[in-house]
């Protein structure tokens, strides 16, 4: 039985297309800048969401012609250095010219694929669309993450008026019971490999935090030598402070009195008490929760007791794990090699439950995010553990 294409599908991919024009519009000076040695230029992202899709529908689904050499050798992350894409990005209406041309010839190619003989696994359950709109909802956020660097990078004269006032936490808890726990993806043909296969763990008892950790509360970490304290850190932590210096979350900043406010793409703005805090790495999650006398959660523990229905205010901010990203048993790598095994190794920790900058279309329990430990420029903080 030949897959429908699902319309509805289709105007969500359209969807996503116009977002990811439209944020690159606003950013029309700076598209071929490179905010970060981490991120790429605006423009790049677009550009390589675009390239996605005519590889997909056009090479793999169709089996047509190859794309052009220069656009492998711009869009395909493996044949271009981050640090080169900036000079190799064509002009803006170029760019655009290429875009809206190939969107809607990809429209248009995927409004055409009923009734016709295809790659079963690909077609089955719309699994090309979901790959696609997901794949668009995953560089959309990192190009707000553009826009928030470019906006940190600027000179600001502010000043904070709510004063933010630190709080030692006290974080009120639920128990997570000892047992038997689902993980894995529960919807078939749209997640990513590394949620596959869903498996059951066993987990001991612990106490959960049913929020994450507030600006106020990371603010009494800092104002109690946090940042100083080498006892909160592990050898890698204490040598990433050393070389860097931090002294506060990546987009906080201090005005001529002295106190914090934060930088959000719009501008600076004021640090609310009760947020999550974020813009803090692995190392400074890891500390704070050493400092706080529990720890962070393993990634199955996060998403089971956001099964339960235990954690409140997910969705808020990208929250670190205390695991290395790692394939489930009998993991299968798809639909191609390069998504999740390159960086089965050791160096990357997940993150999960997104962010206020994460789409809805992966803000599920089951989605795995993951970077190094180092990396600060997300919309990232913790939530607490503790031993039962």
């Amino acid at each position: 039985m030949d897959e429908r294409v699902e319309q509805s599908l289709l105007d969500s991919l359209r969807e996503k297309q116009q977002q990811m024009i439209s944020l690159l519009e606003a950013m029309n000076d700076t598209f071929d800048q490179q905010p970060h040695p981490d991120l790429s230029p605006p423009g790049w992202h677009l550009g390589h969401c675009v390239f996605t899709e005519n590889y997909w529908i056009r090479e793999q689904l169709l089996k047509q012609k190859a794309s052009e050499t220069e656009l492998v050798n711009l869009y395909n992350p493996r044949f271009s250095e981050k640090t080169k894409r900036s000079k190799q990005i064509p002009s803006l209406d170029k760019l655009l010219t290429w875009v809206f041309h190939s969107q809607h010839e990809n429209l248009e190619l995927l409004k055409s694929l009923n009734g016709r003989a295809l790659d079963r696994s690909l077609n089955r359950g719309n699994y090309l669309l979901h790959f696609l709109i997901q794949h668009y909802a995953q560089h959309y956020e990192t190009l707000q993450l553009a826009g928030l660097q470019q906006a940190s990078s600027q000179e600001f004269r502010y000043t904070a008026t709510n004063h933010l006032q630190s709080q030692a936490p006290t974080p009120l808890t639920m128990k997570l019971p000892a047992g038997a726990c689902k993980i894995g993806a529960d919807l078939p043909w749209r997640p990513y490999d590394n949620e596959y296969p869903a498996h059951r763990v066993t987990l001991a008892e612990a106490s959960v935090s049913r929020l994450p950790v507030s600006n106020r509360q990371y603010l009494a970490f800092m104002e109690t030598g946090g940042y100083r304290n080498s006892c909160w850190w592990d050898e890698r932590g204490r040598q990433w402070c050393q070389s860097q210096n931090p002294q506060a979350p990546e987009y906080w900043r201090q005005d001529e009195s002295g106190h914090w406010y934060v930088i959000t793409r719009q501008g600076p703005a004021q640090l609310e008490p009760e947020s999550p805090v974020h813009g803090i790495n692995w190392y400074e999650a890891r500390a704070f929760a050493r400092w706080a006398g529990g720890r962070l959660p393993h990634e199955h523990e996060w998403e089971c007791a956001r099964r339960l229905g235990l954690l409140e205010n997910t969705g808020e901010v990208w929250e670190w794990c205390d695991n290395v990203f790692f394939p489930y048993p009998g993991f299968r790598p798809y639909p191609y090699d390069g998504y999740s095994s390159p960086y089965f190794d050791g160096e990357h920790y997940v993150l999960k439950g997104g962010s206020r900058l994460t789409q809805a279309e992966i803000k599920r329990p089951s989605f795995r995010n993951y970077y190094e430990a180092e990396t600060r420029f997300l919309y990232a903080g913790l939530r607490l553990v503790f031993e039962a």
